[in-house]
């Protein structure tokens, strides 16, 4: 069954007056196919899924999978609290032409370990031979996937990838080591994708790359083909920019970042806000220095 590899975007949503700004959002899926981006994800938390209603999470697939026309995959979030929901997210998101789903463990809800691999049991019964990747992000879910459910996830055909948010390096060890034959393993955390690859990592879903697609996909390249130097030289070159980018509730700064570099208008909607005046600052000062800002 197909996976994914590579330099990965989780794609902003670029809104305006409160609706999806198409326009912009196929301007930003171009930036990425010439920055060497080798999957696009929209709808995940970086796209503000959460506070999209059902149409506009698969309006907004369907703009990327055309604007993409095959050239790289496109694989959409469509995880929920709800495992009835999820389905129906799946099920949509293939409708409009997605080559796989993100599927987010369920948060609020806080299911037991037993729970989570019933949940991704079920969504697979459901849409039988499509590429699902799990995505463990307990900072934001309140649950963590643990190596053993992930080591049980493996038993569940479709489930091809798992992204892994937590940082925790001795855990990605552990993962390749029970799991790297069947399973692809993504680096969720921008800091860390460097020696996330070393451990046997295959590729990044990446924030930092909506700003910076050719670095971070020149990252990856480069750690992928043993250029650690290269690699280590990117890795800590960016560090700054993953920061800032990260300062503030995401996607508030990546946002604020493509809408200094002229993508789109930087809003978002409530419950998040604006940028502080005192990181923007900061963030417009690295975008600078890294050549990001158009003279």
């Amino acid at each position: 069954m197909k996976t994914f590899e590579g330099s990965m975007t989780a794609l902003a949503t670029p809104f305006h007056d409160g609706a999806l700004d198409e326009g912009a959002f196929r301007a930003l899926v171009r930036f990425q196919l010439d920055g060497g981006t080798n999957v696009l994800l929209p709808m995940g938390t970086t796209g503000e899924a959460v506070t999209m209603d059902a149409d506009e999470r698969a309006r907004a697939i369907a703009v990327v999978v055309d604007e993409v026309k095959g050239r790289v995959p496109v694989v959409a979030g469509a995880g929920s609290n709800s495992t009835r929901e999820t389905i129906e997210s799946v099920r949509r998101a293939r409708e409009v032409g997605a080559n796989g789903a993100l599927i987010v463990t369920p948060y609020y809800n806080k299911p037991t370990q037993a729970g989570l691999v019933e949940h991704y049991r079920a969504i697979a019964k459901a849409h039988p031979g499509f590429p699902l990747i799990a995505y463990n992000v307990p900072g934001r879910t309140g649950v963590d996937l643990l190596p053993e459910t992930v080591l049980q996830l493996c038993d569940i055909p479709e489930v091809v990838a798992l992204k892994e948010a937590t940082g925790n390096l001795i855990r990605a060890v552990d993962l390749v080591e029970k799991c790297g034959d069947r399973m692809t393993l993504l680096s969720g955390d921008d800091f860390t994708v460097l020696p996330f690859l070393a451990c046997g990592g295959k590729g990044v879903i990446s924030v930092s790359s909506n700003v910076a697609p050719r670095m971070m996909a020149d990252l990856v390249a480069a750690a992928r083909s043993n250029d650690i130097a290269k690699a280590r030289g990117l890795q800590v070159r960016m560090n700054a920019l993953h920061r800032l980018l990260f300062v503030e509730s995401n996607p508030i700064p990546v946002k604020w970042a493509l809408h200094l570099m002229g993508m789109f208008g930087p809003e978002v909607r409530l419950p998040l806000v604006p940028m502080g005046e005192a990181n923007a600052a900061k963030l417009k000062a690295e975008l600078s220095g890294l050549g990001l800002l158009k003279a």
